[in-house]
């Protein structure tokens, strides 16, 4: 696999390579979390409650929030409450009870939903642009920053998922092969590159 692949080009502009970067965390991401039965998806690693089912979900929370929410100051949808996260965060991100199918299609929905809003927030204002996020002094960050928080998160993700993967069946390796797409959820999400 090339980085050019998924969106990261070797030069481009900063837009391109924040946005590719981010592309290809998620791509090293859902190819971790791909194609696993409910046994799969809840499995853990030593003490961690961690699981890959719990990491599709969390990420789509993430997604949903921070292009809606942090971005726009709107409501990221029906299954989240950001609002009262403080108090239910683990419930709310709980996928046990989730299926497989359920998972996929919660994470790739997510995804899709946040390019479309990436897409028109650059094509609106760009980098620069501030965002509804702030600080508590009222401070608000622009979308610069808000992508390079997104990156940091799906990275730090993408090496949880390499572990818990490894101990589910072996899956080893830092990128998707050449030519990958899921076996599982929306192939669609992910023809974009095309």
């Amino acid at each position: 696999m090339t980085y050019e692949q998924f969106g990261t080009p070797l030069a481009g502009t900063e837009v391109e390579h924040l946005v590719g970067s981010l592309d290809l965390m998620r791509v090293t991401f859902r190819w971790k979390a791909d194609d696993l039965d409910a046994a799969g998806l809840d499995q853990t690693v030593g003490a961690s409650t961690l699981t890959l089912g719990g990491l599709l979900k969390h990420l789509a929370a993430v997604e949903d929030t921070y292009f809606s929410w942090h971005l726009a100051g709107q409501h990221p949808g029906p299954i989240w409450h950001p609002e009262n996260w403080e108090e239910n965060h683990s419930e709310l991100l709980a996928a046990a009870g989730d299926t497989p199918d359920e998972l996929y299609a919660i994470w790739d929905g997510a995804m899709h939903r946040s390019r479309s809003r990436l897409r028109a927030a650059l094509a609106d204002g760009g980098l620069d642009q501030l965002v509804h996020r702030a600080d508590d002094d009222g401070n608000r960050c622009s979308l610069r920053r808000l992508l390079f928080d997104l990156v940091q998160e799906y990275a730090r993700h993408a090496g949880h998922a390499d572990l818990i993967r490894e101990v589910v069946d072996g899956r080893v390796g830092e990128d998707p092969p050449d030519g990958w797409l899921p076996k599982a959820g929306d192939q669609l999400t992910w023809l974009w590159r095309a």
